[in-house]
């Protein structure tokens, strides 16, 4: 259940002492080949951190031999100091592991506006390299020690495992429990494979992934500096993937790592899926269901366990004639099963909707194609207004 569990692959998880709480805080996973393909997906945010305009470089030649992650701080908006900090780590990086700094993706997470500390980064990395020679680096226990160590809000590690009849694996882990909207979200997510795959095939199946999970995850619609989705592959099982089977489990994958995402975000007492139903496209579909997992008015009606579907149709109905095909009279709705809108009009009492469970399902049917996509969301609480008011500090 981890980045370790493909042949080929190390990690460890330390303390650098970047984190008020004194707890892991620096990940290390290398690709000890005998591959060092790679794909990555970034954030789409303009205002990007350090570690992102460095690893887009590294990226150039879809060559990579490892990741270093810290979480304790973003590294973004840290200026010219804060660049030479992510150069100067992945320097230490590799001369550690006798690899090249252009082959070094680096990854960080945490507040904004903060100066990295130097040296505790170049002696968190010395302690993870000396780690990584164990007997146990490529064990579970390693995974989940990196796993832990990219943690900023989170209150769990998330990983996810996929072994295929034709004799390959892929692991992965992420982190993120905010700011999580397209774009993909606040998350750092490593995964790793043993199938032979060169670069070129590993974006191609990346990117197809990220388009149907991660970017599918839209819990506050807020976009964070410094995404980073990694794809690498070591080839240490000697067995050349199919394309489709690979880029079938990997989705399946990132949608495992996105819905623990989705389960562990901020202060959320409900996991929402809102899925539109015969749109006219995927994108319209995606357009409609995400004005309504953005609408504060709906996800606090969820949070106060009030099945208030006119929310619903009004949040739709923000979506322009341009960007949706639809009768705003001819759409539907149910909610936990419930049909409380036909029509446009109502239908079942909305009292049958029983919230009281954390998975929360709304169907919006827009009767106006074939087309159907999903968003992921969350309730807003008061929970979730309290943890960002204070994040800080």
């Amino acid at each position: 259940m981890s980045v370790t569990a493909p042949a080929g692959f190390a990690a460890a998880g330390v303390t650098a002492g970047l984190k008020k709480s004194g707890g892991l805080d620096l990940a290390l996973v290398q690709n000890l080949g005998p591959l060092t393909s790679a794909a990555t997906v970034f954030t789409i945010n303009r205002c990007q951190a350090n570690p992102v305009i460095w690893s887009r470089q590294v990226m150039a030649d879809g060559v990579v031999s490892a990741i270093v992650l810290n979480s304790g701080g973003a590294n973004c908006y840290t200026g010219r100091i804060g660049f030479q900090t992510t150069h100067a780590t992945a320097e230490a990086v590799a001369a550690r592991l006798d690899i090249s700094a252009g082959d070094v993706l680096v990854c960080s997470t945490g507040l904004i506006g903060e100066q990295l500390d130097l040296d505790k980064l170049r002696a968190g990395v010395w302690e993870a390299s000396l780690a990584l020679q164990g007997d146990v680096a490529a064990s579970p226990e390693a995974g989940l020690a990196a796993a832990t160590a990219i943690m900023t809000t989170d209150t769990t590690p998330k990983q996810a495992e996929h072994r295929s009849p034709a004799g390959w694996t892929i692991g992965g882990m992420a982190k993120g429990a905010g700011m999580l909207a397209p774009g993909l979200a606040t998350m750092l997510v490593v995964i790793t494979t043993d199938a032979v795959l060169d670069s070129a095939r590993l974006d191609t199946a990346l990117r197809q992934a990220t388009r149907l999970t991660f970017d599918r995850l839209d819990s506050d619609g807020c976009m964070s500096t410094n995404d980073t989705v990694s794809l690498l592959a070591s080839g240490a099982s000697g067995i050349d993937a199919d394309e489709a089977e690979f880029a079938d489990a990997l989705t399946e994958l990132c949608r495992d790592l996105t819905l623990q995402l989705q389960a562990d975000a901020e202060g959320a007492a409900h996991d929402v899926a809102i899925e539109v139903v015969n749109a006219l496209s995927e994108t319209e579909a995606v357009t409609v269901a995400r004005a309504v997992s953005r609408s504060n008015l709906f996800k606090a009606a969820i949070y106060g366990n009030d099945p208030n579907w006119g929310r619903v149709l009004a949040a739709v109905g923000t979506v322009s004639e341009a960007d949706a095909t639809f009768d705003p009279y001819g759409i539907d709705v149910a909610i936990n099963g419930v049909h409380v809108c036909t029509a446009g009009e109502p239908d079942e009492p909305r009292e049958l909707v029983d919230l009281s469970a954390r998975a929360v399902s709304v169907v919006i049917d827009l009767h106006a194609g074939a087309e159907t996509a999903t968003i992921w969301t969350n309730d807003l609480t008061h929970d979730y207004v309290e943890e960002n008011s204070a994040y800080s500090s």
